[in-house]
């Protein structure tokens, strides 16, 4: 059993209780436009490109052999539409200008990762978290490892959007102690127009949870003129207060910091000049969330 991540982060504080091991998948079936790891959106391994490193040397040309890779008054200049995302030119780019995302790994592999960490786990009430992308996408080497997980008594947690069918969800439930749900806009048609994907499975799953009884922690990120408005906000309280075990909900502010990862994977930054949200209007939404929700903290 393999699948493809591209990141593994220890001693991770932001991703569940305690001192965890973050595991990123590739892939996600969303297209959020304020997405800060968009090299988790696409499945297959890519190659990031970091100009400011390019030293113009010019032997990743010879090593390329879809011929992507070309001088231009002397730039170096790779045309994604024929690079196969081989890696052949990465070794030959010792200025480490070329990178390669995304990497097929086995079970073995990743639980070996986890398993170094456990002692810190114990001490902390840590574990293992499995986020992307979206790892219900890659649902049944997510299962082997949150199985492996469970043998060892290691903490679970799922950081996801909800984006699966009901059955994966359901065998997927019993091995994970926590979800961390992603919750961006009610209103389903801007919701299809800000993700390409509807909003009625995702919040039907996150329904189907609290209905099972499964610990959820509700994430929205603030985005401002996306989904910051006020009967946003109050909409998004109903009905959260509506599941009744819902206790707990992080709102997580816009940021810019992965921006910079856009231009590198050869793609453009869609909300350029959209401002990080004020400390004044990111106190009115906890407000309002606190009058349905006893625990909404800033951040998590």
């Amino acid at each position: 059993m393999t699948g493809t991540i591209f990141n593994i982060m220890r001693c991770s504080i932001n991703d569940g209780p305690g001192i965890r091991t973050t595991v990123f998948f590739k892939g996600c079936p969303l297209a959020c436009p304020w997405c800060h790891n968009p090299e988790s959106v696409a499945r297959e391994r890519e190659i990031v490109l970091r100009d400011d490193r390019c030293i113009r040397c010019g032997d990743c040309i010879d090593s390329c052999t879809s011929h992507a890779i070309s001088a231009r008054d002397g730039v170096i200049v790779t045309d994604r539409s024929l690079c196969l995302r081989c890696g052949d030119c990465i070794p030959s780019c010792y200025a480490g200008a070329r990178e390669a995302v995304g990497r097929e790994v086995s079970v073995d592999e990743v639980m070996h990762e986890i398993v170094r960490d456990r002692v810190f786990y114990d001490r902390s009430s840590g574990g293992a978290t499995f986020s992307g992308g979206e790892p219900f996408l890659q649902h049944e080497f997510l299962m082997a490892l949150l199985e492996a997980c469970k043998r060892l008594g290691i903490h679970t947690a799922v950081d996801t959007s909800g984006c699966t069918s009901p059955s994966i969800l359901e065998r997927a439930a019993p091995f994970v102690d926590l979800f961390l749900y992603d919750m961006k806009v009610m209103d389903d048609q801007k919701h299809t127009a800000f993700t390409g994907v509807s909003n009625v499975l995702l919040l039907e799953n996150l329904r189907r949870l609290t209905a099972w009884g499964k610990e959820v922690i509700v994430r929205i990120p603030v985005i401002p003129g996306l989904n910051d408005d006020p009967e946003n906000i109050r909409r998004s309280g109903e009905w959260l207060s509506s599941l009744r075990t819902i206790r707990e909900v992080h709102v997580l502010p816009y940021h810019t910091s992965g921006t910079e990862k856009y231009a590198r994977l050869g793609r453009r930054y869609a909300l350029g000049a959209t401002p990080t949200p004020d400390q004044l209007h990111l106190a009115t939404i906890l407000n309002e969330l606190r009058h349905h929700i006893s625990r909404v903290t800033l951040g998590g």
